[in-house]
Formats: C-alpha cells, structure tokens, sequence
C-alpha cells in the first residue's frame, strides 16, 4: 500500500513494501527514479541488517551459516504502517519466523520519514529486544532521475561535495563489485577535492564507494536551477551508482555504515567490517535528508 504526506513544496508517497520512498515530487516534477526495469527496478532501497554483497550470499554466526541477499532482507520486507501525522509517516519490521531463518536476532527497526520544508528525513530507529549484541549495518540507496526535470543531459550535472577534502579516496573493488584486500586509491575523477562530473563510463565497473568525502553532497547543474542534497551525518561511505556500461538516466546517491565483503572470503558477522553491535536493550538511531530545489 502506499501512504502520502505533503506540504507546500513537497509531496512525498512511500511504499509500506520495504517502506520505499515511492516519488519525490517537487516543482512540477518527479525527483526520484521510478524503477524503469530496463535499467533498475528499485527507487530508494533501505538497507538493513547488512550493506552490499555477502561471499556467496552467506555468513556465519556461532558457528552456523545463514543466506541473506544483497543489501540484506529488510528492503524487500513487508513494513507495518504504525505512525502517520500531517508531516510523517512510520513503518515498523519486526523479527518474524522468516526473518530468523536469516538474521537470528530480536530486532524491531522503525523507518520514519518526515517533511521539513523542501526536505525529507528519514530516521533508522533500531532495537535490539534480544539478550546478546546484535550485529547490523545500515544505509541508503535513493536513485534520482537525470536530468532533473529535463534540464540538459546526463553530462550536464555533476556531484558537488560541501566542503572540500584533500584525500577523498575510492575503495578497489573486484569485477564482481566486492571489496578488495588492496588500499584505498585517491579517487582520480573528483576535481578540486570536491566535484564529480557525471558521465555513463564512470559506471562501466558497477559502483565506487569513497571514503573522507564531505558528509554532504548535491546533484546539481549550470544549466538547471533544480537540485537535490543529500546529508548523512552519522554515516561512514558513500556509494555512487548507475546500471553498468548503460546510459541509464539516473544516479543513486547511497550513504552506508559498511562495505560489501572481500571477494571470495566468506563472512563471519563477529569480524565483519563494520559490522555495528548493539547491546541487548538498546536502540541505535540514524538519519539522513534528501533536500530539493
């Protein structure tokens, strides 16, 4: 079902399926990718308990194996709608005999979308309901449409950190888009630290993921005055993306707490790469904000 908030600047709809944000519409305009299967069928996947690829869909925990598919099972998870206002919406997963065959761990995790201005924030509230610290990720994997509003063409827009970083550096990733035993490198197509032209080939190897970027970014143009910001504070790297070697006409702006596994090493979750743990009882929450113009 789908659920929709709005405000003068923004109408939002969000799909309690994965709890998706469904559309951003803002000036006339459809902000978001609408899932064109020709290139991608997600619009802005949330990502739980997991951000990536696991080595053959597995990890083991305790000395057991279990499978769960990229980007973990939340964002293909029947959510409960458990809180609507004038200006937000609540969606609850909760663990349930399918999710355990997964994830063995008591979890609830509340997805809450709200409208601030020409904003959206969205808040990972997570708990751990067992007796043992839960391991977990998050992240984000919102696609917009390029070129916004159909300003320009794809080459026209560009990623505009807010701050300029002198070591932003790209993770080496193999042909099958899992993380790499190599160092990072420095990332060769950002521009003065802080801008990412966009082009199609950029994409030919799947994905990059970076590191000690700026913790904010726009996808802007000279030839447009609309925009998109996204803000992640709390989180750790930013993947940027697009169907490979395609000229897809969207970009995915994705900040994760962690990585995909190293390619061909099967995953234990105790020694995952940051992998979080939550202690029995406790709650973790994180936020980030998609901004329009």
């Amino acid at each position: 079902m789908l659920y929709t908030i709005k405000n003068e600047h923004l109408t939002v709809t969000v799909n309690d399926m994965g709890a998706e944000i469904w559309s951003i519409q803002h000036r006339d305009a459809e902000y978001l990718w609408q899932g064109d299967g020709t290139y991608w069928t997600g619009r802005a996947y949330n990502l739980f308990p997991i951000c990536g690829r696991l080595t053959e869909g597995k990890y083991t925990w305790g000395g057991k194996t279990y499978e769960m598919n990229l980007h973990g099972f939340a964002r293909k998870s029947q959510y409960t709608m458990v809180g609507q206002t004038e200006n937000s919406l609540t969606f609850r997963l909760e663990t349930s005999e399918k999710s355990l065959t997964m994830y063995p761990f008591d979890f609830c995790l509340d997805l809450t979308y709200t409208l601030e201005g020409k904003s959206v924030r969205t808040t990972f509230d997570i708990t751990n309901r067992g007796g043992e610290a839960m391991p977990f990720a998050v992240g984000a994997h919102p696609g917009f449409n390029l070129p916004l509003g159909g300003d320009g063409v794809f080459e026209d827009w560009r990623l505009e950190f807010g701050c300029k970083k002198d070591d932003v550096r790209r993770f080496v990733m193999s042909d099958t888009c899992y993380l790499t035993r190599q160092p990072s490198v420095p990332f060769e197509h950002i521009v003065d630290g802080k801008i990412i032209p966009l082009r199609h080939n950029l994409f030919d190897n799947d994905a990059f993921f970076l590191e000690n970027v700026c913790k904010k970014v726009t996808l802007c143009s000279d030839k447009s005055d609309r925009s998109v910001t996204v803000e992640y504070p709390d989180m750790t790297y930013l993947g940027v993306w697009h169907a490979p070697k395609t000229e897809a006409p969207y970009v995915c702006i994705e900040p994760w707490t962690s990585l995909p596994d190293y390619d061909r090493e099967p995953g234990d979750f105790a020694t995952k790469r940051d992998m979080m743990f939550l202690p029995a009882g406790e709650s973790y929450t994180n936020t980030f904000t998609i901004t329009v113009s």
